[in-house]
Order: structure tokens, then sequence, then C-alpha cells
């Protein structure tokens, strides 16, 4: 997706939010939100259109809602905000202790960590349901870069108990932050995105542009250039 983008954009992005000491993850995800505006600081030095998939959507949106000026506009990708309803009873089920349900933390820490070989974890992945839409360049480039060389094979570079964390952590009150977003804002969901259908559009509505793609929560991996595209249009509707 980037290679499609980077005719017309100059690109930078954190490889591995949460694992970095200094920018621990806690509940809501403060220290991560710092780790994306000092990322943004240090390598762009002047305002940028933050785009984001899940993860980095959600940060995004708290990186411009503190720190507008760093901004030009914000893209969120399949990163639907919970209304006030379904975000108080996440949050309540966060403090009973049962919020795993509704995410797939339960399902990080039996993930697989190491192979082998790079292309063990390749054929690992291609049969993993959630990787079978993948286009084969993106997967091809996921294990990539999503793998580093260990005692034995290779590992995942992103650590499943730090995943475990962020899952838990996910922040419950992202729609108390509209009113504050101060920046030209949209919202590229998936047509098939579960996620989506889950959480909804309501909450950004008459403050994010909207427009839907095909695919699902992973769309971006699973049909880049599209992606690339809806993106892309995105970036010139959004007033400057």
């Amino acid at each position: 997706m980037f290679n499609h983008l980077e005719g017309d954009f100059r690109i930078t992005a954190v490889n591995t939010l949460g694992h970095d000491a200094r920018y621990p993850v806690t509940d809501g995800w403060p220290h991560l939100v710092e780790d994306l505006i000092a990322s943004i600081e240090r390598e762009a030095g002047v305002p940028v259109i933050a785009v984001g998939h899940s993860l980095g959507g959600y940060l995004s949106y708290l990186a411009a809602v503190r720190r507008p000026e760093l901004f030009r506009a914000l893209i969120l990708v399949d990163s639907p905000i919970m209304g006030p309803l379904k975000g108080h009873s996440f949050g309540l089920m966060k403090r009973l202790g049962v919020a795993d349900r509704l995410t797939p933390a339960h399902l990080t820490l039996e993930r697989r960590r190491e192979w082998p070989t790079a292309q063990a974890a390749l054929e690992h992945f291609r049969r993993k349901q959630a990787f079978r839409r993948f286009d084969p360049d993106c997967l091809d480039d996921y294990v990539c870069r999503g793998t580093v060389a260990a005692v034995g094979g290779v590992r995942l570079l992103f650590d499943p108990e730090v995943e475990h964390r962020i899952y838990r952590s996910i922040p419950h009150d992202l729609h108390r932050h509209r009113r504050r977003l101060a920046v030209p804002a949209g919202f590229i969901g998936g047509r098939d995105s579960a996620e989506l259908r889950k959480i909804g559009t309501a909450a950004m509505r008459g403050r994010f542009r909207l427009a839907l793609t095909d695919g699902g929560h992973l769309f971006p991996f699973e049909h880049p250039a599209v992606a690339a595209a809806a993106i892309r249009d995105m970036a010139r509707e959004l007033p400057r």
C-alpha cells in the first residue's frame, strides 16, 4: 500500500508501537499516544496527514486531539469510534475484568511465535483464516517486516504479550474527544468489516467525512491498491 502512495507523499511510520520501555502500555494508551507524537516531531518536521489503521487510527485521533498543530488532517482506516452507550458498557466490562470477551485479547497469548525459517512462517500464516484474503505481496511483507532472526529460526517482531496488553486497555471514552478534534478528519471503513458492524459510524457522523471500500477490517492488506486510492482520495477531499 505504501508503494502506491509514495509517489504523492513522504511516508514515515512507527513499526512496533508499545515496545519502547519509555512508552509503556497502560489503560487508555496515553504513553502510546506520546510515542506517536514524539515520532511525528522527530520524523516529519511539518504538519502531517496522519493515516492510521485500527490501533494506529485511534492513536492518531488521540494525538490530533492533544497536539492539533502537528496535523494537517486525520484519516482513520477502519478505526470506528464507539459512542457513549457502547463506550460506557465496554468501560464497565474492563472494570469487571471481562473485556477479553469482546476483543481478540484472549487469542493473542495463544499465537505461535517462532518458526525454523521465514518460509515456514509464511506457510503458517497462509493457512490462517485471517490471512487467506491477503494480497500475496502484503503477506510476504508481513513476514519480512513482522519477524526477526532468532535462535533456531525467526520469531514475531511484535510481542504477543504487548499485543495482549494493548487489547485489554483499549480506550472506552473516545467519543468524549470528538468536540476537541480541531483538524479535518475522515474515516475509511471496509464494507465487510466485522469491527465496523459491531461499532458503527454513528459517533463519527457530522465530524468525519465517511467512506467505504472493498474488504474487511484488514482491507489495506487485502486490497492495497484500492486502499491507497481511497486514502489518496480522502486526503484530497478533506479541507486544508
